[in-house]
């Protein structure tokens, strides 16, 4: 049995978890699973009975709650790379959560914190591969080159609206910097409206085919992506 201390009437949501041995956040999803039940005291605290019961449970409750908590992009990746020993490409976190393989359970500083149960427990490595290689992002430079187009071709694409930045992160000095998805990219090459021969064979110094493309206008009255 874990506790620590003399028992209390009943527990406040700081000191069940802290006197049954359990991080904040297994605590959370142990709620969130339904194996401890929510404050019967009050609506505030635990009793002294609901406590007891849990402590009767505890490797049962540490079990199902596992040992990752709720993780950003980064480290869900990093979690991944290392569980298949496979190249997991920034994004893929994001690509995941998009095809209902991943859940966001909440955020920190305005980023998602994807399950880290789910992460745990995947055992789909082709997922992973797909959703690295459909989720992988660029920076712009690194986008028009997939794109084979020059930086003026790039801007005319944002401007017609057929491609749009997936992420925006923050940069050196504050920047604000924009994101393309592969599977953006991809989608773009497949498009029937681009000649896209026409736009590669097009010399430097010559009018690009990209730019008779309309604007597209949007409800804010600003223009591009």
């Amino acid at each position: 049995m874990t506790t620590t201390g003399t028992a209390l009437k009943s527990y406040g949501p700081m000191q069940f978890p802290d006197r049954a041995g359990l991080h904040l956040w297994q605590f959370e999803r142990a709620r969130r699973l339904g194996l401890i039940p929510g404050p019967d005291v009050n609506g505030k605290r635990w009793s002294r009975a609901v406590f007891d019961d849990a402590i009767a449970r505890i490797d049962t409750i540490k079990q199902a709650t596992g040992t990752l908590p709720d993780v950003g992009a980064a480290r869900a990746e990093r979690h991944l790379a290392d569980r298949f020993s496979i190249t997991v490409h920034s994004g893929t976190a994001a690509e995941l959560t998009r095809r209902g393989h991943l859940p966001v359970r909440g955020e920190y500083h305005a980023r998602p914190l994807y399950c880290g149960l789910a992460l745990e427990t995947f055992r789909d490595r082709r997922t992973v591969q797909r959703a690295s290689a459909a989720g992988r992002l660029h920076l712009r430079d690194a986008a028009a080159k997939t794109l084979g187009v020059r930086e003026s071709d790039f801007d005319h694409l944002l401007r017609a609206g057929l491609l749009t930045h997936s992420e925006i992160v923050e940069g050196r000095h504050h920047t604000l910097v924009r994101l393309y998805r592969q599977a953006d990219l991809d989608r773009l090459l497949r498009s029937r409206r681009i000649d896209w021969r026409a736009v590669h064979a097009t010399p430097k110094g010559h009018r690009s085919p990209l730019a008779a493309l309309p604007t597209k206008k949007r409800t804010d009255g600003a223009t591009g992506g």
